[in-house]
């Protein structure tokens, strides 16, 4: 039910673009605030981007300008356009689907890589 696959990571130059995109389970998706989050090495996970289902979305000041999130509703899927890539955007890309109202679930994707060489 909670099984999210990402994809489109890979090794680009510093002010490079990548999309990556994110299937989710059409019995959560409409339902499920996404993320995308990112974990460089050594480092703890944090979040890069979310979006509601009404379409609101946030970024951290690092990204802002810089990446986009959307979802589209009718292939249950969720994107992140990334550009102008910067060696420090480097890490694993999860994907997060989650819910704080009944029913209560985080699940996450197995993780893309990410990798900008400057």
């Amino acid at each position: 039910q909670g099984q999210l696959v990402e994809s489109g990571g890979g090794l680009v130059q510093a002010g490079g673009s990548l999309r990556l995109s994110c299937a989710v389970p059409g019995s959560i998706f409409g339902i499920s605030v996404m993320g995308w989050y990112r974990q460089a090495p050594g480092k703890q996970r944090d979040m890069v981007a979310t979006i509601t289902t009404g379409f609101s979305t946030n970024y951290p000041d690092s990204v802002k300008g810089r990446f986009t999130i959307s979802r589209d509703n009718a292939k249950n899927t969720v994107y992140l356009e990334m550009n102008s890539l910067k060696p420090e955007d480097t890490g694993v890309y999860y994907c997060n689907a989650r819910r704080v109202n009944l029913p209560v679930y985080n699940f996450w994707g197995q993780g893309t890589q990410v990798t900008v060489s400057s």
